[in-house]
């Protein structure tokens, strides 16, 4: 996840923020007309059976629905079928019994501690017929003082280690806030991404949709990766990741409604009530005090 554009102290990046399951993050997209692949959520093998009926016969991708990265190759403390939070099939019940080896076990991933994090839904999608993998994300930047776009034909892995390896691969549009994004900048976008032909078009308007999604909700990050192009020619939003600032609650109440509160530090969950910016911290703090002389 890109965290920033530009090199901001962590200091001045210390607020709270509200963070999105991913299927919380595609109901959002859906909802402002963005495209998604078919999918369900379920919190128990019975609930998923019986929103089945309606869901058709697919490769089906199954995610256990944790806020923390690297899923695909974390593991499961207690497993039995040596799977992590990302599995892949086109079997209904080998997809039955991954969500009954990941409902109630504890995930553990390169963004936990080792006792990982108890996984209560998982999310069932639809797999898309993949050609190429983008990556996109609209964020609040302080450097430029708005928002800006960050877009590379690099999708689908960690955009930190394309910054690292090939950081001309990264295109960065920044975005008058008054205006908004204009069509030439969303067709400019488009390009960058390598979309071609017809293509292009069809990308312009998925990413301009994103912007209007990222002012709309009034988030301070939408991240797509990765934003796909398919093999009979469609454009679809993958994976997505939402950050929300908690300054905007008291507009966004639908949205701040999917806070549960059940992963984060219940020293911020105290915090949060009353209205506090608490920042968790490692290690064992001390104060030092000299006398005045």
């Amino acid at each position: 996840m890109l965290r920033s554009v530009g090199k901001v102290s962590r200091a001045k990046q210390q607020q709270r923020f509200l963070n999105l399951q991913e299927f919380q993050s595609k109901e959002v997209l859906a909802k402002h007309g963005c495209s998604v692949q078919q999918f369900l959520v379920a919190s128990s093998r019975k609930e998923a059976e019986e929103k089945w009926m309606t869901f058709g016969d697919h490769e089906y991708v199954v995610k256990a629905q944790v806020l923390a990265g690297g899923r695909g190759k974390g593991k499961f403390l207690n497993g039995t079928k040596g799977i992590g939070g990302v599995y892949i099939t086109k079997d209904k019940t080998d997809a039955l019994e991954a969500i009954d080896e990941m409902i109630g076990k504890r995930l553990v991933t390169k963004q936990t501690t080792a006792e990982g994090v108890r996984v209560d839904q998982v999310m069932i999608a639809a797999g898309v017929d993949i050609d190429r993998e983008t990556y996109l994300a609209v964020l609040m930047d302080r450097e430029s003082n708005g928002p800006v776009v960050v877009a590379s034909p690099d999708g689908g892995i960690d955009i930190e280690a394309v910054a690292e390896k090939t950081p001309e691969r990264i295109f960065k549009t920044p975005i008058d806030v008054e205006i908004g994004m204009t069509e030439a900048q969303a067709l400019k976008i488009a390009k960058q991404l390598q979309f071609s032909g017809e293509l292009v078009g069809v990308a312009a308007k998925e990413i301009k949709k994103l912007y209007e999604l990222f002012i709309a909700v009034d988030a301070t990050q939408v991240e797509i990766n990765p934003l796909v192009e398919t093999k009979d020619g469609k454009v679809f939003c993958v994976d997505a990741k939402m950050n929300f600032d908690d300054s905007a609650a008291y507009r966004q109440k639908e949205i701040f409604s999917y806070d549960t509160k059940e992963e984060k530090d219940p020293r911020e969950v105290d915090a949060d009530k009353y209205n506090l910016n608490y920042i968790g911290m490692d290690g064992n703090i001390a104060c030092l005090g000299t006398p005045c002389t």
